[in-house]
């Protein structure tokens, strides 16, 4: 086997291991349900980047989000624009697919995280993200930082 020959292969080998650990990473991940105002585009943005990232999604409009938000135990102060329901989690607001990987393999015990706002250059929202993102962690005990992305 020549030189170039096991570059290809060597090549093809570590593409076709990416390929199974990106199937094997969506197939573990739980279905997601957003749940945004009938109005609100940036949603279904966000919901077309989580597709892109090995999720299915269902997105449902409703008038009562502000409420239902309450019932899920979102703090006021980190709602953002859209509630996503995710395995036993709260997803609120635009989180990196990277934030939702930690709390699906940490599982920690709280009732979600958020990205509060809609902060420009998170994913789904347009312009440039200006400064890191911070994530938040709530429903048990104060509300703290769960990652800076």
């Amino acid at each position: 086997m020549t030189i170039r020959n096991r570059i290809q292969a060597a090549i093809f080998a570590v593409l076709l291991s990416a390929v199974t650990a990106v199937s094997t990473l969506a197939a573990d991940r739980p279905d997601a349900t957003i749940i945004k105002n009938p109005q609100c585009g940036c949603c279904e943005s966000y919901a077309d980047y989580l597709r892109e990232n090995g999720f299915k999604v269902t997105v449902k409009a409703s008038h009562d989000l502000t409420l239902m938000k309450r019932e899920m135990g979102v703090p006021d102060d980190f709602a953002g624009c859209h509630t996503m329901v995710l395995d036993k989690y709260v997803v609120e607001g635009h989180v990196p697919v990277s934030a939702i990987d930690k709390l699906l393999t940490e599982r920690p015990d709280v009732k979600g995280i958020s990205l509060p706002g809609m902060p420009q250059g998170s994913p789904g929202m347009s312009g440039t993200k200006a400064a890191p993102f911070t994530v938040y962690q709530f429903g048990q005990g104060p509300a703290k930082v769960f990652t800076v992305e």
